[in-house]
């Protein structure tokens, strides 16, 4: 083998190397924050890159009960989509609206003005300080979470709406739908859940498609899988399985798609 036909070799190998790492997922790093006095904490996964070149920001709420190492295991979006920065924030213990009501478990609040709107500062909080720290992609910044955490998608997306490209709750109803704007929704449920109804979570689906002017019929895509498409650009998406109030093993790499696949516009 010629000089050259080595050279080129092993710039060959120092280049995937270098895909291969840029590719990599970022593992997720404990930050902490201080809101009226009080300790907040998150993880964050952020590659390297985000700090040169745009990157998307997802934000991953816990239900009810559950914590944000959990969280990152059972969501894993970092794996999913390497290239966006992922913060999976902690509650703090808070009555629940449909169990706990004496707040031994951590949650989040569930209406504007609860507990004097400590979720809201701390989203606040967390976003201003990603954005001061990487190199935040403002038309790709999205929000997910279960139960409690799916409520509170539904609360952020009634009061910080206009940050945010998408949404995709998950095993929750929004309280006060009225204030929601148009925005593109992956709504994913089980079509058994005894907690948060079913009922009510098909209800949700329905407001929200009439908000965004989808069509009143879907398409299916898969077995639980129906798109509902909108001429204003918000298609309403839906996963219902045939399951309870566990958060579905396939739901990860659904909302990643779905992120991925809306950008605001």
């Amino acid at each position: 083998m010629n000089r050259f036909a080595i050279v080129a070799c092993l710039f060959l190998a120092f280049t995937a190397a270098l895909s291969r790492a840029a590719a990599a997922p970022a593992e997720p790093v404990r930050q902490e924050w201080k809101v009226d006095g009080i300790a907040r904490e998150a993880l964050v996964a952020a590659p390297a890159s985000a700090k040169e070149e745009p990157a998307p920001l997802v934000f991953v709420f816990h239900g009810h009960g559950g914590a944000m190492r959990n969280s990152a295991r059972q969501f894993h979006i970092h794996d999913l989509w390497p290239e966006a920065i992922v913060v999976y924030p902690q509650g703090l213990n808070t009555p629940g609206q449909l169990t706990d009501p004496e707040g031994k478990k951590p949650g989040w609040q569930s209406a504007a003005g609860d507990h004097e709107d400590r979720d809201l500062k701390f989203f606040d909080a967390m976003l201003k300080s990603m954005r001061e720290t990487y190199k935040v992609d403002e038309k790709r910044i999205y929000c997910t979470g279960h139960s409690n955490g799916g409520g509170f998608t539904y609360l952020l997306w009634a009061n910080r709406g206009d940050v945010f490209a998408a949404m995709a709750p998950s095993g929750a109803a929004a309280r006060r739908a009225g204030e929601l704007k148009p925005k593109p929704m992956l709504h994913i449920a089980g079509s058994k859940d005894p907690l948060v109804k079913f009922e009510w979570q098909k209800a949700m689906i329905e407001t929200v498609r009439k908000l965004n002017g989808c069509a009143a019929e879907g398409k299916k895509t898969g077995e639980f899988y129906t798109s509902y498409p909108s001429e204003s650009g918000n298609p309403v998406d839906t996963f219902i399985y045939d399951g309870g109030h566990q958060f579905p093993a396939e739901a990860p790499k659904l909302i990643a798609a779905f992120f991925k696949e809306h950008p605001k516009k």
